[in-house]
């Protein structure tokens, strides 16, 4: 059976549920075990000077439930008793939460914590599978998503939990292999001499590579956003855009494979975010699973391991939801990052 590893009790109910983003904050609220969440709109944190403003203003003033604890995912370290995000403003105050929004409780964790708790046991209708490997072991799982950055989580199963291992695996090195790549690898923009996963695999990563065959191949870049080169790519109304696209997709296949051998993630590998989501169709073709499996010795392990692109609009808040519900089911360090009246 499950145990509960840190010995906590459990966060009283009801409990307000965020997920804190760069630009967006989204929240919930768990009444109960057995309640399904009931969701807010979406909130921009620039909209507000504090998340406490925003938590009053955009949840506490629209409904009559009184949260008593609180579970929040955030971009940044989690250090002390204020704890500053990392492309936001907003610095969270756990004892200023207790103190003012009438809460007893708060956990904060790394937002991609939440997202490895949601591919635990996410529903085949919001998630895509790419690739043919069947899905048929209750084994460790690995997510990434590139976004702003590139978020990197494994989930490692044992002893009937799950244990959700946040890190910094988006700053890995990654380096060229085939002779395209060793032409456009010179003209990549790298941080410190190095080219690492997130300059290749993010927002910022994709109009990159779309800059640097611009550059390889001596034509003068069109677009301007990584928006403009997805849709420009996906229409295949612009060639240099197109084969940009498709070596993200080549990329975060090494990188995806490379991490899933980490942790030996034959329960599969998970790509969220709204890139990956945006891109299905280029994921789909060859090149992704191609550059996944391409890891001799190992080329049959890796054809067995399933991946697929997370669709769920609000995953990270259904995996703190499924913390919420039975936190004796996940090994989540809590130590540190619980604050309580």
């Amino acid at each position: 059976m499950p145990r509960n590893f840190d010995n906590d009790p459990p966060l009283p109910f009801p409990i307000l549920i965020g997920d804190i983003g760069g630009t967006n904050a989204r929240f919930s609220i768990l009444v109960d075990v057995y309640a399904e969440p009931r969701e807010f709109p979406i909130v921009q944190t620039a909209a507000f000077k504090t998340i406490d403003d925003a938590i009053q203003q955009s949840v506490l003033d629209k409904t009559s439930i009184q949260p008593r604890s609180a579970i929040l995912a955030i971009a940044g370290p989690i250090n002390g008793d204020e704890i500053p995000l990392t492309n936001c403003h907003w610095v969270v105050r756990p004892r200023h939460m207790i103190a003012n929004l009438g809460l007893e409780d708060v956990l904060v964790v790394n937002d991609f914590e939440a997202q490895a708790l949601a591919i635990a046991s996410l529903a085949d209708e919001h998630r895509e599978q790419i690739g043919s490997a069947a899905d048929t072991l209750l084994a460790s799982r690995v997510v990434l998503g590139p976004g702003t950055g590139l978020g990197v989580a494994g989930l490692v199963h044992a002893q009937h939990t799950w244990f959700p291992v946040p890190g910094e695996g988006g700053h890995v090195d990654i380096g060229p292999r085939t002779e395209r790549d060793f032409e456009i690898f010179p003209h990549l923009d790298k941080i410190e001499d190095r080219v690492s996963a997130e300059e290749v695999l993010s927002g910022r990563g994709l109009l990159n590579i779309y800059h640097a065959v611009c550059k390889a191949d001596g034509k003068k870049p069109k677009l301007k956003t990584p928006a403009d080169v997805s849709t420009a790519a996906l229409s295949g109304d612009d060639d240099l855009a197109v084969e940009a696209v498709s070596l993200f997709a080549t990329y975060l296949g090494r990188v995806a494979g490379d991490v899933a051998l980490i942790f030996m993630a034959r329960g599969g590998v998970y790509l969220s975010g709204g890139i990956s989501q945006k891109i299905i169709p280029a994921l789909h073709k060859p090149e992704f699973r191609a550059a996944f499996e391409d890891k001799a010795p190992h080329t049959q392990l890796m054809r067995s391991i399933p991946t697929y692109v997370v669709t769920h609009p609000l995953a990270a808040l259904a995996g703190l939801a499924a913390y919420a519900r039975t936190p004796s089911s996940f090994g989540l360090a809590t130590e540190g990052r619980r604050w309580r009246h």
